[in-house]
């Protein structure tokens, strides 16, 4: 499953420049630049992800898993999906941008309660600003994050180093130096 999810990142997800010409939301510039929803959006790559997140947090007894919209959040559906097949259901959630206004005013979208164990998933970290944004929101509303898994680790402006500052926990389902052996390979 993981090399077929590789195969999609590389078809639908990756780009690669000699010279840094992809602005990332940082402000910063790179040679490679990852638009994860052409895959978390796909229906394989649902199946796949939803299974290979299953696998990294089945183990930890976690009662949700989510992050923030919009990068999460078909991730975090796809493994809700599949823990029900498998028997062991996780709820999914979605962390606000911005606390809404009206209604129950909320930042966090689902059924999670204070001391609940959750993960936290992105689609990519490069800073880990978002993934952080949503560690944040978590424990705003009293939610115990035991791990953070990523679909793809940029391994760029210490994303992952940030992220495990404040989880100690941190999977990346793949990196870009597997993304960029891969292209290589296909003669890219």
């Amino acid at each position: 499953m993981r090399d077929r999810l590789k195969d999609l990142v590389l078809k639908y997800a990756f780009r690669f420049s000699e010279t840094p010409s992809f602005k990332l939301v940082s402000g910063g510039m790179s040679q490679f630049y990852f638009n994860c929803k052409r895959v978390t959006l796909d229906p394989e790559g649902q199946v796949l992800i939803g299974n290979l997140v299953f696998e990294a947090v089945k183990d930890l007894n976690v009662a949700a898993i989510g992050g923030l919209t919009l990068g999460a959040d078909a991730i975090a559906n796809a493994v809700a999906y599949t823990s029900w097949l498998k028997g062991q259901p996780i709820q999914s959630f979605v962390v606000r941008k911005k606390q809404k206004d009206h209604g129950i005013v909320s930042l966090i979208e689902g059924k999670v309660s204070a001391g609940d164990r959750v993960a936290v998933v992105d689609d990519v970290i490069t800073t880990g600003g978002s993934t952080l944004q949503a560690i944040a929101a978590c424990r705003q509303a009293w939610l115990e994050v035991v791990k953070v898994v990523v679909l793809v680790d940029r391994q760029e402006m210490n994303g992952r180093e940030n992220i495990s500052k404040e989880v100690p926990l941190v999977e990346s389902l793949l990196t870009r130096d597997e993304i960029m052996e891969r292209y290589r390979d296909q003669g890219a």
